[in-house]
């Protein structure tokens, strides 16, 4: 799981026509780089990738993560965030192969695929058109990501199933917080650069649907 979240606590003041075009720039963004993902996923399957490799990918996608941090405000941030999400889904790719190959693996992943959709535009939805600030859900989220992070490195050594669901069960929770949190953060001007907010709109999207296939498949694994 890809638990890499950062976020900027500033509220610069911005125009509805302005906040309107980062939000736009950044759904446009997010549709693009998740395609670009499922490509890259495919590809992967496609060549039986081993699973280390997966790691692999992940891993190198993270200093990637530093890179797209920094390049965000200039003309390459694009690019680099192309690169980002394409190792992330090259990275899945293993992942959705142990899968596939389960009893209705295949029904598992569009099971997986279809709830995340569905929470991430019902949360989206309601955020644009409530309009509400979430601002105040930023440090709970924070601390919650610690904990889950601190419990999956515990998990690795004790191998417990029922800490398994417990942590991605909990991840689902998290990042649903954390769609509503960045939405509401954009129409509210607290982040004017889309192409931050896309890396963590697509961090929370990636996360979440990878801890719901894993609770779809925790029977079969």
């Amino acid at each position: 799981m890809a638990f890499n979240h950062s976020y900027n606590t500033a509220k610069p003041v911005m125009s509805t026509i302005e906040t309107n075009k980062v939000l736009k720039n950044t759904y446009f963004l997010l549709a693009m780089t998740l395609a670009f993902s499922a490509v890259t996923a495919g590809i992967s399957m496609a060549l039986q990738l081993p699973y280390f490799m997966g790691i692999v990918f992940t891993l190198i996608s993270f200093g990637l993560l530093f890179v797209v941090n920094k390049k965000a405000d200039s003309a390459s941030g694009v690019a680099w965030v192309f690169a980002f999400t394409g190792l992330m889904g090259a990275g899945l790719g293993p992942l959705l192969n142990h899968y596939a190959a389960m009893p209705n693996g295949p029904m598992l992943i569009m099971q997986a695929l279809g709830s995340t959709a569905l929470i991430f535009f019902g949360l989206s939805a309601y955020a644009l058109n409530t309009k509400k600030d979430f601002s105040f859900m930023g440090g709970f989220l924070t601390v919650g990501l610690i904990v889950v992070i601190v419990a999956s490195i515990v998990n690795i050594f004790i191998g417990s199933s029922l800490m398994f669901m417990v942590v991605n069960a909990a991840v689902v929770l998290i990042m649903s917080g954390f769609i509503l949190f960045d939405t509401s953060r954009i129409i509210n001007g607290g982040e004017t650069n889309y192409i931050r907010a896309t890396v963590s709109l697509y961090l929370s999207v990636y996360n979440l649907f990878t801890s719901l296939l894993a609770l779809l498949g925790v029977n079969n694994d």
